[in-house]
């Protein structure tokens, strides 16, 4: 059984082929296979989770909507937004659905913290908050004890597009960024950090990192 886990820097990607990427890497693993953390941007994407109602689009305008297989309802992603996919063996790491979705928050408000930004995560609505506006998003998927989608944080983007819909499912929900907290961010830090701070918390004896995919 191995114990490696590997961390993908992505840079930008297209949604719609790396969401069919997750999925044939999770039909595809076997118990051996070394679990992995893809790091990236996606161009300006609305996606709709499975519990996702229709209204809760206001005005989608040029930006598509795609309607995807993991929980939740609909969310944003955008440039200067980073996103994570945990793709991981939950039985055999030993996790809980409740498990993971703690520890990716905790991850994220560990890293806000070393930003000297306070961010808690909310039981009744999932990700995490400064105050009462949304910084990070969370959507995952389980198939067969194996997870993938994962979560979003807003780092220095365009946060109008979230006007057009309902964040979540949550009518005018406040959505914040690090950038209003921080004079200047870097990206590719933020990713460096929240990925390590991840896999502290992971089950593994190496990491090994990669540009794009093999």
């Amino acid at each position: 059984m191995t114990s490696e886990l590997v961390i993908r820097h992505l840079g930008q990607q297209a949604y719609e082929p790396v969401w069919h990427a997750m999925q044939a890497f999770t039909d595809e693993r076997t118990e051996t296979t070394p679990d992995e953390l893809w790091c990236l941007e996606h161009p300006p994407v609305f996606t709709q989770g499975q519990a996702g109602k229709a209204e809760h689009i206001l005005a989608a305008g040029d930006i598509p909507v795609v309607q995807v297989d993991r929980g939740g309802q609909v969310t944003y992603h955008g440039p200067g937004q980073l996103v994570i996919y945990p793709l991981l063996d939950l039985n055999r790491n030993g996790l809980g659905v409740r498990t993971l979705v703690d520890l990716i928050e905790q991850a994220i408000v560990d890293v806000l913290a070393s930003y000297q930004v306070t961010a808690a995560p909310r039981r009744d609505a999932p990700g995490v908050y400064v105050k009462e506006a949304k910084i990070a998003s969370l959507g995952l998927r389980v198939r067969r004890g194996r997870s993938f989608h994962g979560l979003a944080l807003n780092i220095n983007m365009d946060l109008a597009p979230f006007q057009r819909i309902n964040p979540c499912g949550y009518a005018g929900m406040a959505m914040c960024q690090l950038a209003d907290f921080v004079p200047t961010v870097d990206m590719d830090d933020v990713a460096q950090a929240l990925a390590l701070r991840l896999a502290e918390r992971l089950p593994h004896t190496s990491l090994r990192h990669c540009q794009g995919f093999d």
